[in-house]
């Protein structure tokens, strides 16, 4: 009779919703008022948030969600800003990309040339012995007023004797002449496979490293680079996240990677997660790292890891755990997305070894993705996946396609019948005019395509695949799919096959948990976690050219305040200070907002 006594009011007042009445709360401890809330649960936009422990307890209009406020209840004034759920980013690289983080001069957003190369002036200046500058991916020269790449000499000029290395995209890597001789390349380093080290005319090593197409020589050499220490891989770890709820971020599917090997190299958000100070929503995914013995990486991780279903439960707060197998299941399967070098012919051996992983996993009930560019890959793929359906039913088991640009109706019609979805990124926002130089106009008004996805009922959910090729900002990856622009402004996809705003939010927020079948998460609704962001500006209404500028002035996990700013900066934990004290992110930050 109390709680009917409490709720009588609101139901007067036309509410038809549900109320979280677990254990018989039902008063508030947060309260989010006079704000414009995009509940992505249906159509329904409203007004206030009412949070009871880490879960919504009801929405509404002000005056009906501050009839639950007690006098415990903190009550958090939106100022008429935009409300959104959490962004759940489902492809994103955060255990790999948190430790190498504070290490990173990042030319995302950069406006020009010019700056990017005063930047990398800057920081080598600072850089001690030992460390190098790095910029490691996140660009392209169409972002720039100038339109063009850095030359070799502009780099060796900016860093002088500082070692550096500037990745770009999938295709090509700089080397500075310092970091060639740190590195021992010279006249005779041989080529690695499916990789260039480029020469002059005497035979020497220029700089430049070029992937034809495998982008193993790129990534083998970053890998040798130093590291920071554990102290400092933890605070790198936490300045990542922090950035990431900056942007909206309160959930992220992480990828795997290549050189990122478990258990060792998941130590760091590993004893994170212990401490209770991990920001994000985070499952991740195991990338088998070497060809030959993926099917034993599979087995032993399988044996050392029981797959739980975290449908509608979190982990210690927020969710931390293995959700399954790849990005990368096997080596063979491997498409080399880089456009500036014709598709690759994958091998003969790539269904016998496919099959083996695949019907591993499903017969452990593990959940998996593979990574696939082109239809011709996954044509070959979802062949193998269907042989194992018959053999061993995939009976609803979790799976997912990562990128698809180039997937074709038959192919999405295939995907379905398996109970599969994808996972799409905004690479074409930074790869749309190498696309198009490779395969023309005609080939990139539909890739990846999504909306077909859509209209045939397949899950699919947004994400980005930061950090080392395309930028981590969810809102470049939002700009892109409304807009089908490219980061300089190319109409890459035609209008007719981009989203409306309140679509693409859906895919960036809900669609990522259809991916991997969890529910209770990734919408404002009474019984979610209460996982939701205020915006700096109105992403339903603003111009579409400020969508990428588009940042978090207050980020909730879990019915907690992990970021502020502006006039909610007193709600949030305390900023980090940034070690080491000569890591770019200290002078620089993050994602680069042109003035």
């Amino acid at each position: 009779m109390k709680r009917l006594y409490v709720f009588l009011p609101l139901l007067m007042a036309g509410y038809t919703g549900t109320v979280l009445t677990a254990q018989g709360q039902t008063k508030a401890d947060v309260i989010v008022v006079n704000g414009k809330v995009t509940t992505v649960d249906g159509e329904r936009e409203t007004q206030a948030v009412a949070i009871a422990g880490n879960k919504v307890l009801f929405t509404g209009t002000d005056a009906q969600v501050l009839k639950l406020k007690t006098k415990q209840t903190k009550v958090i004034d939106a100022g008429g800003r935009r409300v959104i759920p959490g962004l759940f980013d489902s492809h994103l690289h955060v255990i790999r990309g948190g430790r190498f983080y504070n290490t990173e001069l990042r030319w995302d957003g950069v406006s020009s040339l010019k700056r990017a190369l005063e930047m990398l002036k800057e920081q080598a200046q600072r850089t001690p012995a030992g460390q190098w500058v790095r910029v490691v991916g996140g660009w392209n020269e169409y972002q720039f007023d100038e339109r063009r790449l850095p030359t070799l000499a502009e780099i060796n000029a900016a860093t002088g004797n500082v070692p550096a290395f500037i990745l770009y995209l999938y295709g090509k890597a700089w080397l500075n002449k310092a970091g060639l001789q740190q590195l021992g390349i010279d006249g005779n380093t041989p080529n690695p496979a499916g990789g260039l080290i480029e020469k002059d005319d005497e035979g020497n090593p220029t700089g430049l490293l070029v992937a034809e197409p495998n982008a193993f020589i790129l990534y083998s050499t970053l890998a040798k680079l130093p590291e920071l220490t554990t102290a400092e891989k933890v605070n790198s770890t936490l300045q990542y996240m922090t950035e990431l709820n900056r942007l909206g971020v309160t959930a992220v599917m992480d990828a795997g990677g290549g050189f990122q090997n478990f258990p060792d190299d998941y130590g760091i958000t590993d004893s994170l997660n212990r401490l209770g100070k991990i920001s994000v929503r985070l499952p991740y995914f195991l990338f088998a790292q070497k060809k030959g013995t993926e099917l034993d990486d599979f087995r032993k991780w399988t044996g050392m890891v029981e797959i739980d279903d975290h449908g509608d439960n979190g982990i210690n707060g927020v969710d931390y755990y293995v959700r399954g197998g790849g990005e990368n299941l096997v080596m063979d399967a491997a498409d080399f997305e880089n456009f500036m070098f014709p598709r690759p012919e994958l091998p003969a051996s790539l269904e016998g070894n496919l099959k083996a992983v695949v019907q591993l996993l499903v017969k452990k009930r593990w959940p998996f993705r593979l990574h696939a560019t082109y239809n011709e890959s996954i044509s070959r793929a979802l062949s193998v996946i269907e042989a194992v359906d018959k053999e061993t039913p995939l009976n609803g088991l979790a799976w997912l396609i990562d990128h698809a640009e180039t997937v074709s109706e038959e192919n999405m019609q295939r995907i379905m019948a398996l109970g599969g979805g994808i996972a799409v990124q905004h690479r074409m926002a930074y790869q749309g005019e190498s696309f198009i130089h490779r395969y023309g106009k005609k080939a990139a008004l539909a890739a990846p395509p999504v909306k077909r996805m859509l209209e045939i009922g397949l899950p699919v959910g947004l994400g980005t695949d930061g950090t080392r090729v395309a930028s981590y900002n969810p809102w470049v990856t939002l700009y892109w799919i409304t807009t089908g622009k490219s980061i300089g402004g190319s109409q890459v996809m035609a209008k007719e096959h981009t989203l409306d705003r309140l679509t693409a939010l859906r895919l960036l927020t809900a669609g990522g948990y259809s991916l991997i079948k969890e529910k209770g998460k990734g919408s404002i609704r009474p019984g979610n976690y209460a996982d939701l962001v205020i915006l700096n500006k109105d992403y339903l209404t603003i111009p579409e050219g400020e969508i990428s500028s588009i940042s978090s002035v207050l980020t909730m996990v879990d019915g907690k305040v992990v970021y502020g700013d502006d006039v909610f900066k007193s709600l949030a934990p305390a900023a980090l200070p940034v070690i080491p004290s000569w890591s770019p992110v200290k002078y620089f930050g993050g994602y680069q907002y042109s003035k």
